[in-house]
């Protein structure tokens, strides 16, 4: 057997571990929210929002603040989502695999969301 076909055989077995893991922990959420509580966004790694909730008292920041404030916790919310990626990963992965994730930008972060709980949880 040459290089190549050990590499991906390789490749398949990260594959196979990396499905098994994730029907086990379910998919990876990440999830920010603004210091005063008014905007939260959950997200999966590399995507777009896929919730976003506005307090009422949100609205008296007025649209242009508003949407600039969602633009932001968004970002921090793929942020968190990417680095709960790199981190569920790294249990099954093997070392290059998450180089080259970290090169994409899903780089491992806190242990803790910004709800205080642990990275690994499925949606509220």
């Amino acid at each position: 057997m040459d290089e190549a076909e050990r590499a991906a055989l390789r490749f398949a077995e990260t594959g196979r571990r990396v499905e098994e893991h994730l029907a086990r922990t379910g998919p990876v959420r990440g999830r920010a929210s603004s210091p005063d509580g008014a905007v939260s966004v959950v997200a999966a790694p590399g995507g777009a929002p896929q919730e976003v909730r506005v307090s009422p008292a949100a609205i008296a920041m007025g649209p242009r603040a508003l949407a600039d404030e969602i633009v932001r916790v968004a970002a921090a919310a793929s942020r968190d989502a990417a680095g709960r990626a790199h981190r569920s990963l790294e249990r099954v992965a093997d070392p290059a695999a998450l180089r080259a994730q970290a090169e994409l930008g899903f780089e491992p972060g806190p242990d803790t969301d910004d709800f205080g709980g642990p990275y690994l949880r499925g949606p509220r």
